[in-house]
């Protein structure tokens, strides 16, 4: 295994004060989680949360014939497992890594327990779930009033925020469940992309050439959470 990241890699982590950080430092597990794994199935019981350092984890519906749409991404800026402070045990939701990833967990009782004392870890953790509300709520009108090609702006905009660089491995049957359309939109929207020379495509692994000309193809949504998660997330702490 390779050499740990430290914790607060991750931005809600860092954020913390020092004694508060130092309380749940003993706690914290390091893993690697890869590619396509997943942490929690639909209704499963939640047993740890996780704070990515590295990596994305990807938030997804599941239906009953088996079908599936991505509702978010969470990198380093967040944590995977709201619920368990929200009220329920279990989540309606699937968490699957989208993007080879490095995390810290942490036993969901004792995340209860410090939640459960208010202060800062509370207030910071709402204000992540506020960002993700948003986030998934835009992924929804997103997904009903926007166009393939402008879905793919945006998720592959939210995932480079998410990465330390402009190239992310993905296959598009992977892309088409995450948008929860047919892969043939997303072959004919990914071949735009690479024709106005915004993207190189190959052999599943996507590289970003024109960030800014990326932006202008996407619709608002993905500035919308961009500028709520700016604006609701904290600038790390020093420990």
């Amino acid at each position: 295994m390779s050499t740990a990241p430290a914790p607060t890699q991750n931005r809600i982590l860092a954020a913390l004060p020092a004694r508060d950080y130092r309380r749940l430092l003993p706690h914290l597990e390091y893993l690697e989680i890869a590619l396509g794994r997943s942490l929690y199935e639909s209704g499963g019981q939640l047993q740890h949360v996780y704070f990515p350092v590295q990596g994305i984890i990807s938030l997804l519906y599941v239906t009953e014939g088996g079908n599936s749409a991505e509702l978010a991404v969470i990198g380093c800026e967040g944590m995977v497992g709201v619920s368990l402070f929200m009220g329920g045990e279990t989540t309606p939701n699937r968490a699957v890594v989208q993007s080879a990833c490095k995390a810290y967990r942490l036993p969901a009782q004792v995340l209860k327990n410090h939640f459960a004392e208010g202060g800062a870890l509370q207030l910071i953790l709402l204000k992540f779930t506020q960002a993700l509300i948003t986030q998934i709520s835009q992924t929804a009108v997103c997904n009903l009033h926007h166009s393939v090609d402008q879905q793919l702006c945006r998720w592959l905009l939210l995932s480079l925020d998410r990465l330390p660089e402009n190239r992310l491995q993905m296959t598009q049957e992977l892309i088409a469940n995450m948008l929860g359309v047919r892969r043939q939109g997303v072959t004919g929207s990914a071949g735009k992309l690479e024709r106005e020379g915004l993207i190189t495509y190959s052999r599943g692994l996507i590289t970003v050439l024109d960030r800014p000309g990326l932006e202008k193809r996407a619709c608002e949504c993905y500035a919308v959470v961009k500028r709520e998660s700016e604006r609701l997330l904290p600038q790390a702490a020093q420990h």
